[in-house]
């Protein structure tokens, strides 16, 4: 274990040794993963959105049979069961909640009076502002060279605009794999770093070592933004499937998302209407057409393939930039320590003023 220690704003508001984030991945951050980064001294974040809410609870209390630290619990604000899901959180005494869309100021509230705190992930200035009005304690901004859904803005842009609007702690996420990333974010006035992908590929991640294996030998190039997948902008890792997907007409698009829609639904038990419900709340006034909603069941499903069942020629691979610049699966406390000792090494090599 490492002595090296970073007291930042975040590991004051989360209780946690260290200020790194390990992000809620789905399929990828399960119990076993969450509470090896929390056992390492991150925060680890629990995935929920491919579970029942039962599975949730279940997934809860593994985490805390295997770890005493703080972690917290991914979800998504829209999702039509996130009042029972919001009640599982507060019942098992989960540490943090954070979603991948801006909550409404009432579910802020309530996890905020029950003592939950609350961290949004957000991918412009305005959404932080927005949050943070409502009462949000810290938020994740991550930038475009971040894995899974994505924006267009860099980090090195976004990261320092959000710092500058808001007053509550930022985790900065979007290509972050080491201790200079660490030491350049708390240079921006970041209080941590979140990290997606480094944490995939590490020993404690349950991902198949084959799929590991696609990630290790990827180049950065080899990492692109694709919406053929659901409709919205993914970064995922380019292979022979995606480059299928980015040539599939529509009709071929449209059988694929029903037929993953299909099989989402009786993997995560949700009803027809409850997927519906979703899906239309999905919109957030974009101009979605109904094909690319249904197309929206292939991300869990897809990612599923890859990322439990080990078909990477029948799944996608969510994936950040920095997947092209790691070469190792070190274990999350081997990762966390070595990340901590270049950040500290980094910033005592930084020129002092006279």
């Amino acid at each position: 274990m490492s002595d090296t220690t970073i007291a930042t704003p975040l590991t004051a508001l989360v209780g946690v040794r260290h200020p790194i984030v390990q992000t809620g991945m789905g399929w990828v951050a399960g119990p076993r993963l969450v509470s090896a980064a929390a056992n390492a001294g991150a925060l680890g974040i629990l995935a929920s959105a491919t579970m029942g809410v039962e599975q949730l609870r279940s997934a809860v209390r593994e985490v805390r049979s295997r770890t005493d630290a703080p972690f917290g619990v991914n979800l998504r604000a829209d999702a039509g069961d996130a009042a029972d899901r919001v009640r599982i959180i507060i019942d098992e005494g989960v540490k943090v909640a954070s979603f991948a869309l801006a909550p409404s100021r009432e579910l802020i509230a309530r996890l905020k009076d029950a003592g939950v705190v609350v961290i949004p992930s957000i991918g412009a200035r305005r959404h932080a502002e927005k949050v943070a009005a409502w009462g949000a304690d810290a938020v994740v901004v991550q930038g475009g060279e971040g894995g899974g859904h994505t924006g267009g803005v860099a980090t090195t842009v976004l990261l320092p605009q959000v710092v500058d609007a808001v007053d509550i702690p930022v985790v900065a996420a979007g290509g972050f794999h080491d201790g200079r990333g660490l030491a350049a974010a708390l240079s921006y006035g970041a209080a941590g770093i979140a990290m997606g992908t480094r944490f995939l590929l590490t020993s404690d991640s349950t991902v198949p070592d084959a799929v590991k294996a696609r990630y290790l030998a990827a180049a950065v190039g080899d990492v692109t933004v694709t919406t053929k997948v659901d409709g919205l902008p993914h970064r995922m890792l380019r292979t022979e499937l995606v480059d299928a997907l980015e040539r599939s007409g529509r009709t071929a698009a449209l059988l694929r998302a029903v037929r993953h829609a299909a099989a989402f639904r009786r993997e995560s038990g949700m009803s027809w209407p409850q997927m519906v419900r979703d899906g239309l709340a999905m919109k957030h006034g974009k101009e979605l057409t109904w094909s690319q909603i249904l197309l929206a069941a292939n991300t869990p499903m897809m990612l599923k393939a890859s990322m439990v069942d080990g078909r990477t020629d029948l799944g996608v691979m969510a994936s950040g930039q920095v997947a092209g610049v790691i070469d190792d699966l070190p274990s999350c406390a081997g990762l966390v320590d070595r990340v901590m000792a270049e950040a500290a090494a980094a910033l005592r090599a930084l020129p002092r003023p006279d």
